[in-house]
């Protein structure tokens, strides 16, 4: 093909492209000097509930641990091989692996499930605070230790209990054990240098039980996107039957609502129809580890309507049941 040829080409789809760019633009203004911007706003969240968009837009994204809009850095540790491995986000965004830590974890194995039974939890996490001596951090713990959220939302649904599950370094005026009470433990210099590669604040830690993460498909990822919206659009536009399908019928909130006072409440709040603006941002997908089709869902969300107004972190932990979304805890 000529170079006159290819030029031509270039020049022609460039041509239809802008065309459908402007029928486009003209459609949107059409409908929005006949019916509004609130119409054009209900087309374009009905726009985010399609599993074909969510497709398109994470098809070049990496997903190595699910879709993470959040987290510059990953922490994996796997419990049977005694292991800390740092990912960390490069300029394109993929996550990079740096560094294979060796690891103390708990005395016994298994996930924790109380106060004392010398486990290391196993699931996903935030780290909420980092310690040092400046912070009268005890020398047992080595130089500085990286606080995690445990218990988590899912934890606390199965009633487990206990705290202070730490990321640290080891004791600098005692001994140790070649275990830890529950914590993961590394050497002093891999923690201090740990501490430079990542902001905490932007690390999220997964244990597990096996070498490599849980990979969820792109499709399966889509398609959780897609319900993921579809939720947010029942519940912008007060479908209460549709919202409310999205649950379990063992549902319970974090603080202890159960899925009839839930539906009851739900009911009289959908029944104001109130105009809501609702946002999501920073949205994470990820596989919980030892479970099949379970996910823990987190975003930013900002919340308004004339009676209530909220910004702040937001949980879902889900089941995929037939291509549905079903929720059985948030926060």
């Amino acid at each position: 093909m000529t170079k006159h040829n290819v030029n031509k080409l270039f020049k022609t789809a460039m041509i239809i492209i802008f065309t459908n760019v402007l029928l486009f633009a003209n459609e949107s203004l059409d409908n929005y000097r006949i019916n509004g911007i609130d119409n054009i706003a209900k087309i374009m969240d009905e726009e985010l509930t399609r599993e074909s968009y969510w497709s398109e837009y994470i098809k070049d994204k990496d997903t190595k641990f699910g879709f993470t809009e959040e987290y510059s850095s990953i922490l994996y540790c796997d419990k049977n091989k005694s292991t800390l491995s740092l990912y960390v986000k490069n300029k394109e965004n993929k996550y990079e692996f740096v560094k294979e830590h060796s690891a103390y974890t708990g005395k016994n194995n298994g996930d924790k499930a109380e106060e004392g039974d010398l486990k290391t939890p196993i699931g996903i996490y935030r780290i909420i605070d980092k310690l040092s001596k400046d912070k009268n951090l005890d020398s047992f713990y080595g130089p500085l230790a990286f606080v995690t959220s445990y218990p988590n939302i899912y934890d606390r649904f199965q009633g487990k209990n206990g705290h202070g599950i730490w990321i640290h370094g080891l004791p600098t005026e005692q001994t140790r054990d070649t275990y830890t009470k529950g914590c993961i433990a590394i050497e002093n210099e891999n923690i201090e240098c740990l501490e430079g590669k990542i902001n905490y604040k932007e690390t999220l830690l997964i244990i597990d039980e096996q070498t490599t993460p849980k990979i969820s498909s792109k499709e399966t990822l889509s398609l959780l996107l897609s319900e993921l919206f579809k939720w947010r659009y029942a519940w912008l536009y007060s479908d209460t039957d549709t919202y409310l399908d999205f649950y379990t019928p063992d549902f319970v909130r974090d603080d202890g609502m159960k899925y009839p006072e839930f539906k009851r409440f739900k009911t009289r709040v959908f029944q104001k129809s109130e105009k809501k603006t609702i946002i999501f941002q920073n949205i994470s997908i990820v596989p919980y580890p030892n479970l099949t089709n379970v996910f823990k869902i987190t975003f930013k969300e900002m919340y308004r309507s004339d009676t209530f107004r909220f910004t702040g972190d937001k949980t879902l932990m889900i089941k995929l049941e037939d291509k549905k979304m079903k929720i059985f805890t948030e926060r």
